[in-house]
This record gives structure tokens, sequence and C-alpha cells, in this order.
């Protein structure tokens, strides 16, 4: 059976695909790949399918080795390529044959790179996906992050594009030390006053250590509540509610101080206001924010937040264009 060997891990590789979507009714989250646009021209890149299972890695990548011939792509994060220890562009379609050795080392801006093999991470799925979910311990391999030695299956063989395609120069997200992320207020934003959530949005936050693929913690300003008397059922927090569902995106402000990004493995609901909600396209941009960077957030509509997510999928469409004329 074609695998890959899993030589050294990296830091919190995961397997992950375009998510468990379907399933929050039941409390499960999407899970599946943080950055969708990285995520998809991987595939892309090595004439997968989309939703085929890649692999995610957190800073550091992986260094894998290959039991036959692939194609092969790494996106995202900026990040150092070997093959055979030999330097390898990223954002292109590489060629690999059985005992050549994959490297994705630190990373120079960005936070997650995306590595696609032709034929996808053959794992099981697990409710209709592959994407591994930590905190239960499902999908994946083994519901976990990789670790040395592990042997990964490989599908079948796929058409894969020409050696050297790769995608236009401006298809390639950049990286900036400040991300700013669009965001729909709304939710609970009536515990927060007026002014406070005026400085909401105009602060500087910081990404603190506090950040995967559950949530982004931020720190940099607090936030004043309106008063109110404790409702039956929740906490004594100004931030408390009795119950609430929770978007994937949405911001949490428990006790005002650090708001938290939920995201992809993040709970379903709880008892905390969320006083808005990061639009779907900027997902991507929070993905590869990096510890210590800085954070600002833009007020948008629906209207806009739905024109951003048009204007990824045109931009997908250029990509997928422009591999298939390579």
């Amino acid at each position: 059976m074609s695998s890959l060997i899993v030589r050294t891990s990296g830091l919190s590789t995961t397997v992950q695909d375009s998510g468990r979507d379907g399933q929050y009714a039941i409390g499960m989250p999407p899970s599946g790949a943080m950055d969708q646009y990285s995520y998809a021209v991987a595939n892309m890149l090595v004439g997968n399918p989309d939703g085929a299972a890649v692999l995610e890695a957190t800073y550091i990548g992986p260094e894998v080795e290959f039991t036959d011939s692939r194609s092969v792509a790494v996106t995202g994060a900026d990040s150092v390529v070997t093959i055979n220890g030999e330097p390898a562009p990223t954002w292109q379609t590489l060629g690999v044959k059985s005992g050549d050795v994959l490297a994705v080392k630190a990373v120079r801006a960005g936070a997650r790179p995306y590595i696609a093999v032709s034929g996808g991470v053959d794992v099981p799925l697990y409710l209709g996906s592959r994407s591994t979910y930590m905190l239960t311990g499902i999908g994946g391999f083994e519901g976990r992050a990789l670790v040395d030695g592990d042997l990964l299956p490989l599908g079948g063989a796929v058409e894969s594009p020409a050696l050297g395609t790769e995608i236009p120069a401006e298809l390639i997200p950049e990286f900036p030390e400040a991300t700013v992320l669009r965001l729909v207020v709304g939710l609970c934003a009536y515990r927060l006053t007026e002014r406070a959530l005026e400085s909401f949005l105009t602060t500087e936050w910081r990404v603190t250590k506090d950040a995967d693929r559950v949530g982004y913690r931020l720190r940099g300003g607090s936030l004043e509540f309106v008063e109110r008397e404790q409702p039956f059922g929740a906490g004594s927090d100004q931030a408390n509610v009795v119950d609430l569902g929770y978007p994937v995106g949405s911001v949490q402000v428990p006790g005002g101080d650090e708001p938290i990004v939920l995201l992809n493995d993040a709970v379903t609901g709880g008892g905390y206001a969320t006083i808005g909600t990061v639009i779907s396209v900027d997902r991507d941009r929070m993905a590869q924010a990096r510890t210590g960077s800085a954070v600002q957030f833009e007020r948008v509509d629906i209207d806009g937040a739905v024109a951003a997510r048009s204007e990824r999928r045109a931009r997908l469409e250029k990509a997928r264009v422009a591999v298939a004329g390579a």
C-alpha cells in the first residue's frame, strides 16, 4: 500500500480536509483546514478533487518520505521547503519518487503550511470527513496530531498538472504583521456599552500564546459591559448569558479583557456573550496570524461578508483556470 512515512512530525501536524460540515446540531464542530484558500489551491496543484485530505502544520512542518512516485504541493505560510535537502518552491506542482524526502521547515511568514499529495491522504471517513478533531480524538489519523514513525495511507493515482505548474503571484496571499479581520457585529453585542464596542473595533489587539485550532485569545484592551442583574441560570461574570450557540468565527469576551475568536475546533455553544463573527473569508487570515502579531477588527454588514465570499470564490476560479491552462 502506498503511504507517507513520517520521519519527523513537525509541530502539531494533522490530517485535514474541507471540514465535517452538517454536524453542528449534534455539537460537532467542522474542524477542517483553517486556511481554506491555501488548502483548496494545494489540492488543485496536485490534481486532487475538492475535499481531498492534506496535511496542515503549525509553524514547523513535517519531514515525510514517499514510497512511490507522486505529485506534491506546499501552500499556505511562507515556508522553507526542501526535497532531498535541495530547496523546492511553494505554490507549485512538484514531483517526488520512491525514497524521496520532503521537508517543510520553519515558516518565515504566516503560521500554517499545507501539504497536498496526489491521491490525497486516505485515512477513514468519520461523519463524512477525514478531518482530525483532536479534542475528542476522532477523524484524521487515529484522531491525533502526527508523531514520528507514522505511516499515512495515500489514495490511488490521479491525473496531476504538469510539474512546474504554479499559481500566479497575484493569487498568492500575503501574510502581514498586522491582520485586519472583517466582523459582522451582532449576537450579544448589546452587552457592551457603545464606548466599549467602539473601543473593541479601534484597539490593536495582540495574539497571545493561547492560539490554536480551537480559538485565538487576544490581549490589548478592556471592555465595559452594560450593567444588568444576573439572569437566572447564568454565571456572575458580566459576559455570562444563560446559553448561546457559537458560530464558527464568533468572538467571545469573557471578563471583557481577552477576546477569543472561536475557530474550527471550538465548542458549538456555551454561556459567554459573543459580540460578533469574523467573516468566513477572513478566518483564512486568522489561521495565518502568528503569536505576538497584531489583529484589528473592521465592521462590515452581511452584504459585505457575502461580497467577500464571492471575491474569494472568483480568486479560486482564477487559480483553477491557471492550473488547468498550464
